[in-house]
């Protein structure tokens, strides 16, 4: 842990560790009504975390807001993956903002899956979230569960060119360098954003192992540009010791037209970097925005459902 550990972060942190390694035993059923669903004892223990009027933003949606909606949604999730886990891997606090790693696990209509999350938090009293989002790459979900699920964004990016010498660890991202990084992001500057973070390791969403050439690292960000235009605007910031998360909330449209010719629709998108100690450059976000139309998202998330 880094930052500014108060009594509120860590009463925070209590609950969610709590939440994460609780048994869900049978989950949430699909008859129950909002109110019943939230007297589930692991709904009660997530709806814990938050504050009465809090909001919670999940990839591609708006936010949900307020006890009822909230509780429905994670006995949603609950149904889908009851023996969903995680545990912390990292936390970094900033005055009220708290940015903790975590480390998921679920079975998926009898597939095994893990994948990382950020969980941003604001915190009110009693260290309560007043404003979540959560940050996580929901193709994995779909990926190797249904036969229809589009191919991975990053499919066949690797490492190519001269791997450069291992050298001293690169220079922190300060709150100087945010304006002009932001630009890069909406502008698909890749020379920009790969420059900042020279000598850095770069993991993100589809990635078997880091990138750690210039080149491999292009070829990356120059995917998510071909195929996405985003809008994004500055989000929270926190600094610890050794590490730094940044992030940017927005919009993301596809660039491609869909089939009747129509342009796409903005949708609610977000990233968060990572910037550890040794030169880790993580990324977390979700891919299936970029991939494919929201109807089609709804479609493969409800198919997850069925039993």
């Amino acid at each position: 842990m880094e930052g500014r550990i108060t009594p509120n972060v860590c009463a925070f942190l209590e609950r969610q560790l709590a939440f994460g390694r609780m048994a869900t035993g049978a989950p949430p059923s699909a008859g129950q009504t909002p109110q019943e669903a939230v007297e589930h004892p692991r709904v009660a223990a997530y709806l814990e975390i938050f504050d009465p009027e809090a909001t919670l933003w999940e990839a591609g949606s708006t936010p949900k807001t307020g006890r009822l909606v909230i509780g429905a949604a994670i006995a949603g999730s609950l149904r889908m993956v009851p023996d969903l886990y995680y545990t912390g891997t990292d936390v970094v606090a900033d005055g009220g903002t708290v940015m903790f790693g975590q480390w998921n696990t679920a079975t998926v209509k009898g597939h095994k899956v893990a994948y990382p999350q950020i969980a941003r938090n604001v915190l009110g009293d009693e260290g309560r979230t007043i404003q979540a989002r959560r940050y996580y790459d929901r193709h994995v979900l779909v990926r190797d569960t249904l036969p229809n699920a589009p191919k991975g964004l990053f499919d066949g990016i690797a490492d190519h060119g001269k791997a450069p010498a291992r050298g001293p660890a690169p220079a922190g991202v300060t709150a100087g360098d945010l304006p002009d990084r932001l630009a890069a992001w909406n502008t698909g500057n890749t020379d920009a954003l790969v420059r900042r973070a020279a000598g850095t390791r770069l993991a993100g969403p589809g990635l078997a192992k880091p990138l750690v050439t210039k080149a491999g690292k292009q070829t990356y960000l120059k995917r998510l540009f071909g195929k996405a235009d985003l809008n994004l605007k500055a989000g929270q910031v926190t600094f610890g010791t050794s590490t730094t998360y940044v992030e940017w909330h927005g919009t993301v449209t596809r660039k491609h037209a869909t089939a009747g010719g129509e342009q796409n629709q903005a949708v609610p998108f977000g990233i968060v970097e990572r910037f550890g100690p040794d030169g880790q450059w993580e990324l977390y976000f979700d891919t299936l925005p970029v991939l494919t139309d929201p109807a089609t998202i709804n479609n493969l998330l409800a198919q997850l459902a069925t039993p």
